[in-house]
């Protein structure tokens, strides 16, 4: 790739700057108004060349765990490489601030850059705690404080949704696949991309966003709608039939394979072809003649009832954050009608029978919608198998996803011995329909048999908790630590300019972080080390570590990046490396361990002596 810049406004669109895309919105404008004024207060209070120390931290990990996972590092490095506020925005400063302000703070402005900023930061992939600095700041006052809300934009969400994912790919397990097919839901454009992105560091397989493919390199998965399925009504309607032989070349007829597999199909799955939707067979002979070595089918378009609804199944209920799921146990009674279709919605459906003991019994035609495209799908599978193809699988987007897995499996088991092929055992089920972490966490107690989910809203858009509620924080000024008190602990800073270190165990686990003054000396292996929790005096342990990670490097400095920056797929493997430093109750679901974070005993007194210093004394009357 050349390094050219590509023209672009302020509408989102993206500048390719030699060796990544950049956002052509994150600019200096990307702030809050307020930065602007504190910088002009500062500029006429004589600060331009007053030194300050910055921490950006979070004070809470996401989702009720233990762990959060800092991403967004990259965004922030581009975004100070580019740092500079164009003559349109000097102009647009110019009608925009209050009357009064001098001509020459526009100039100052003007010649602005982030060139005497220094950057510190943990690797971006690495697993983060609350009140350990994920990225500290150094340099000229004014510019550090111009640099807060793009800095916070760029690392608040990029690290919620690296978060968000991470967790998914832990209860999935490592052999399901995760696709992120969120796009439509997200909060706008670019939340679009960038949870596109940052679900795939997090541990997604791919993404449904086009886009996100083209400019991040992530790859790009999809089937097709329900609409394509309802689009057909007969076979009449298909204009071509004819697929090559993948071998021989010949031409031959899908759709004169399909229905004579068909027969067949309905005796070994036990459904009659009068059950199954011609429209719907219609419509995946098409698809399948349009991706022969990419077949994957929607299978739950139809709902084919019987006009006596007398078949049922046995389920029963399990009752998990105040939602009911079904987990079949049995098959009851069956009696056989003639059937018309309907089209069904995506929603799980309406029991209308249960018993005192918790048992209900849920209508076969739950099902028969499922059957209708399980029997179609076969046939045009088993069809393309004749002209050399393999199909690769089915897309379930309603109903009960643990029991319909186990039935689709159980289907292809029974094609794969009657027809002797054994690759048919091998497709891939595809779940989608609102999933969440709750809801995998289910699918797992019912020993469901998917192989990927796809998922979007409640991914995207963080629903459990939709920010990670970073904050950036003066530390140090000149020289001079500085503290912010509050009647709120959790609120209160730890002052001046800091070091990070993790401290691991001979297992090999993170044992604890540990926040220094910058001027001590940094922990030594096999070596006692006190740590103390920075406001509960009593709380304080002595560690022995076998391994002592210093946490920053310098990102950036006199106007470049000093770190050879990884790729994507390099701070994907970073996510799951560093996570398997956590143990395994600090990364559970239920009621995580939480992980420890100490400051040295120096740095105790330090923080405890300032507060003393600065805390009001009251008076009583």
């Amino acid at each position: 790739m050349n390094d050219r810049e590509m023209s672009c406004n302020t509408g989102g669109q993206f500048m390719d700057r030699g060796r990544m895309n950049q956002n052509g919105v994150v600019q200096p404008l990307l702030t809050d108004l307020y930065q602007i004024t504190m910088a002009y207060a500062y500029w006429k209070s004589d600060k331009t060349d007053d030194q300050a120390v910055f921490d950006l931290f979070f004070r809470n990990n996401p989702f009720h765990g233990e762990f959060t996972i800092f991403a967004g590092l990259e965004e922030c490095l581009k975004f100070l490489d580019s740092f500079h506020y164009s003559q349109s925005d000097i102009e647009y400063l110019r009608q925009t601030l209050p009357e009064g302000i001098e001509n020459e703070f526009f100039e100052y402005l003007g010649n602005l850059t982030a060139h005497d900023v220094t950057l510190y930061a943990i690797d971006e992939g690495t697993v983060a705690f609350p009140r350990v600095p994920i990225i500290k700041l150094e340099g000229p006052l004014i510019i550090v404080q111009l640099l807060e809300t793009t800095l916070l934009t760029l690392v608040n969400y990029a690290s919620l949704m690296a978060t968000n994912a991470a967790r998914y790919r832990m209860v999935a397990g490592k052999h399901v696949k995760l696709l992120e097919f969120g796009l439509r839901r997200a909060q706008g454009p670019d939340g679009g991309l960038s949870a596109s992105k940052y679900s795939y560091t997090g541990g997604f397989d791919g993404t449904s966003n086009v886009l996100a493919g083209k400019l991040f390199n992530i790859p790009v998965k999809g089937t097709h709608a329900h609409a394509y399925i309802t689009s057909f009504s007969s076979v009449g309607e298909l204009k071509t039939r004819l697929l090559k032989h993948k071998q021989t070349g010949i031409m031959e007829d899908l759709l004169e394979h399909a229905i004579r597999h068909r027969q067949m199909l309905s005796h070994v799955l036990d459904v009659s072809t009068e059950e199954s939707s011609e429209g719907e067979l219609a419509a995946m002979v098409s698809y399948a003649i349009a991706f022969p070595d990419g077949f994957m089918a929607l299978v739950d378009t139809y709902d084919v009832k019987s006009r006596v609804t007398e078949q049922v199944t046995q389920v029963s209920y399990v009752q998990t954050d105040n939602k009911s799921r079904t987990t079949t146990t049995a098959a009851a009674t069956t009696t056989t009608t003639t059937a018309t279709t309907t089209t069904t919605t995506s929603t799980t459906p309406t029991i209308n029978t249960s018993t005192s003991n918790g048992t209900a019994y849920l209508p076969k035609y739950v099902e028969k919608s499922f059957r209708s495209g399980l029997l179609n799908f076969s046939a045009v599978a088993l069809a393309l198998n004749d002209l050399g193809y393999h199909a690769l699988g089915i897309r379930i987007d309603s109903g009960d996803l643990a029991y319909l897995s186990c039935l689709a499996r159980e289907a292809f088991e029974k094609v794969a011995d009657r027809f002797k092929v054994p690759w048919f055992n091998k497709l891939t089920i595809v779940a989608s329909n609102d999933i969440n972490e709750d809801t995998i966490l289910s699918l797992n107690e019912q020993g469901h048999k998917i192989d990927c989910f796809g998922i979007g809203t409640h991914l995207v858009t963080c629903q459990r908790q939709p920010a990670l509620g970073c904050v950036y924080k003066l530390v140090e000024i000149n020289g001079q630590a500085r503290i912010k008190l509050s009647q709120d602990v959790e609120k209160v800073t730890m002052p001046g300019n800091k070091n990070a270190y993790r401290l691991y165990s001979a297992d090999g686990h993170a044992l604890i972080d540990l926040l220094q003054k910058d001027s001590e000396h940094p922990p030594a292996v096999g070596q006692k080390v006190l740590c103390r929790h920075p406001f509960q005096e009593s709380k304080r342990a002595y560690v022995i570590p076998s391994h002592v990670e210093s946490l920053y490097k310098v990102y950036w400095k006199a106007g470049k990046i000093c770190q050879q920056l990884p790729t994507l797929e390099q701070v994907r493997e970073k996510v799951q490396i560093s996570l398997k430093t956590l143990r395994n109750d600090h990364k559970r679901t239920l009621n995580p361990t939480p992980y420890k974070v100490a400051v040295s005993d120096n740095l105790y007194n330090f923080i405890h002596d300032l507060w003393l210093q600065n805390a009001p004394i009251g008076e009583l009357s």
